[in-house]
């Protein structure tokens, strides 16, 4: 062994170190969508129980009455979008997992000198990109139920 061909391996193994950092900050971007989302679905429950519980007192008038459809399809589209959030998550998860045990696979056929891991190593990686690709898909359809929402929002008003 020596040590151009431990550095080769090292830099082998570093391929996959990027997708790591590249997930970990597509990671973090959605967590952030998936707080606001759920922060919103809070803040519409809270206005909804608000308006019904004016039921007590009187009868709901047709403005608050088409608030409350519109809430009630609001809170309907963003349920569905939390799940396209959390798909997107954990598609970015697998992929971490894959590009880690892309590198351990490299270190291994490094140390083993078993060529034939060359397979999984180049297996593993592919899939990790492909789980990055589901979950730039996921992403992409949470954005546009993101903005249907907001159309939903835009309507009551006019």
């Amino acid at each position: 062994m020596n040590k151009i061909s431990i550095i080769e391996v090292i830099q082998l193994m570093l391929a996959p170190g990027i997708m790591i950092s590249a997930c970990g900050l597509l990671i973090l971007g959605i967590n952030n969508k998936y707080s606001m989302v759920v922060n919103r679905i809070r803040l519409l429950n809270e206005e909804r129980r608000r308006i019904l519980g004016k039921l007590s007192d009187k009868a709901i008038n047709l403005e608050e009455n088409v608030r409350i459809a519109s809430i009630s399809k609001q809170l309907q589209a963003l349920g569905f979008r939390v799940k396209l959030v959390r798909n997107t998550v954990l598609s970015y998860t697998i992929a971490v997992a894959l590009f880690v045990l892309t590198s351990l696979s490299i270190g291994f056929e490094y140390y083993i000198g078993a060529q034939e891991l060359t397979f999984i190593v180049t297996f593993l990686f592919l899939m990790g990109m492909i789980s990055v690709l589901v979950g730039v898909i996921f992403g992409a359809q949470e954005t546009i139920k993101g903005y249907k929402i907001v159309e939903i929002e835009i309507k009551i008003d006019e």
